[in-house]
């Protein structure tokens, strides 16, 4: 078997996340995608140490898990996978990656209160990321998400079924405004052109949307004559602000040269669990809001009685499980390196009247070491790579009673949760949160608490 070769293979299994596997005359092939039990056309790409490296260009026969996709854009959007499943299937196919992956890292013997629902299976995200670009070479304007395993093809997404309808509404007014001005999109071939991207956030709780138009300095838009086609755009939320963010960087992401606001103001309030907070147009937030309540929920539960207790939260945001734990804690210290995230942080808990809650921006490394508080809980909710291994050790060293570690990544989960063990912490139990239905990723809360010596 040699690069460029197009073989055939059924695929036998899958892991997280989302690494299908399967086999060609004895031979070991690695794709990204894919379902078990489908039959698929594999391009190979690399060879390594013990498989190959494919790309799946068609799927010959679907597997005996699909249905037919509700999402007309499904196979040509790279934004989800797992749209062909039925909604039980995928939470049972979720359920059972993670569950292996702990196996393979030899944490099987650990108690799974297995994966808790969506609230909302559809209509569940609270922001979007589109892209200006076209479907084809000297097509017409588009907007939407970038084609699957394409970088320069953008899929016209107009009736996106795990958005709110008012993004769909908002993109197809600006993507028509746009396409009747002649606007140029930024070419990144070229380095050319106007329009960039558009980011939509909209507070799902309360119906607020915030609008953020990004483009090139390469030309002027006419602002208010763009806002009054959006203001007559028929909406279930309402637009409280507008923004336009100037990029000329080269990298394809919302990069800031300069953020001014054109109208209203510059951020959104959501709610979850009877507390209020902004939203600004960088904040990282849970997408799935009424899903965010939800794991929350099994945090707060995982955390268990807390009355007098000191409880750190770190890589917090904008702070949103520490105010969801002030309530029912003694105090609460939350520490995050994006220095905007912690100035929301602190207007939140003004917002919401929380006094015991203290934020430092700062990178957790270099920070836990200078807290003088001894926490009896710690919270932890990294990035997708994890916690910093150099970090680990100290925050293992303040020995808590209790660790409860928030992952999006279960890959990342699994290595740094051997670390916890090696130091002399037992995980207690492990529940899977659903946040991203259609998609391959799911988040767990995990409890650890400290063996006695």
């Amino acid at each position: 078997m040699r690069k460029k070769d197009v073989v055939e293979m059924k695929i036998d299994k899958v892991l997280f996340p989302n690494k299908a596997i399967g086999y060609v005359d004895g031979k070991k092939i690695q794709v990204k995608g894919g379902i078990e039990g489908q039959v698929v056309k594999v391009s190979i790409k690399r060879k390594r140490r013990d498989f190959f490296e494919g790309k799946i260009i068609e799927v010959i026969r679907k597997s005996p898990l699909e249905i037919d996709s509700e999402c007309p854009h499904f196979g040509r959007c790279g934004g989800c996978t797992y749209q062909s499943f039925s909604y039980e299937e995928e939470l049972k196919y979720k359920l059972t990656q993670v569950k292996e992956l702990f196996n393979s890292e030899g944490l099987g013997n650990i108690n799974f209160l297995g994966i808790e629902k969506s609230p909302k299976e559809y209509e569940y995200r609270n922001k979007m990321e589109f892209t200006f670009g076209d479907e084809e070479k000297g097509g017409p304007l588009s907007l939407g998400l970038h084609r699957r395993g394409r970088f320069y093809e953008i899929v016209n997404v107009g009736n996106c079924n795990i958005v709110d309808s008012d993004f769909t509404n908002i993109l197809k007014e600006v993507v028509n405004y746009f396409q009747e001005k002649n606007t140029s999109y930024y070419n990144k071939k070229r380095h050319e052109g106007i329009l960039r991207h558009l980011v939509i956030r909209k507070a799902l709780s309360t119906g607020e949307i915030l609008i953020n138009l990004v483009t090139t300095s390469q030309g002027e838009i006419n602002f208010n004559e763009l806002l009054d086609r959006l203001n007559i755009v028929q909406l279930k939320g309402e637009i409280i602000g507008f923004l336009h963010t100037t990029n000329d960087n080269i990298a394809d992401a919302v990069n800031v040269d300069r953020i001014d606001l054109i109208y209203g103001r510059d951020y959104i309030v959501e709610e979850i669990l009877g507390l209020k907070f902004k939203i600004s147009p960088f904040s990282f937030f849970q997408t799935n809001t009424f899903g965010a309540e939800k794991l929350y929920s099994i945090v707060r539960d995982f955390a268990g009685d807390i009355e007098d207790k000191v409880v750190f939260d770190l890589y917090s945001g904008t702070g949103t499980i520490a105010q969801i734990m002030a309530p029912v804690a003694e105090k609460v210290i939350g520490i995050e390196i994006v220095e905007e995230a912690v100035e929301m942080a602190k207007e939140n808990a003004e917002l919401n009247s929380l006094s015991n809650v203290e934020f430092i921006a700062g990178d957790v490394l270099k920070e836990v070491g200078n807290i003088k508080e001894k926490p009896d809980l710690i919270i932890i909710d990294p990035p997708r790579e994890g916690i910093n291994p150099k970090a680990i050790g100290k925050i293992i060293d303040f020995s808590p009673e209790k660790f409860v570690y928030v992952s999006c990544n279960p890959v990342t989960l699994v290595r740094d949760l051997k670390e916890f063990i090696d130091k002399g912490y037992k995980v207690e139990k492990v529940k899977c949160m659903d946040m991203f239905p259609r998609t391959p990723h799911v988040e767990c809360v995990v409890l650890m608490s400290r063996v006695e010596k």
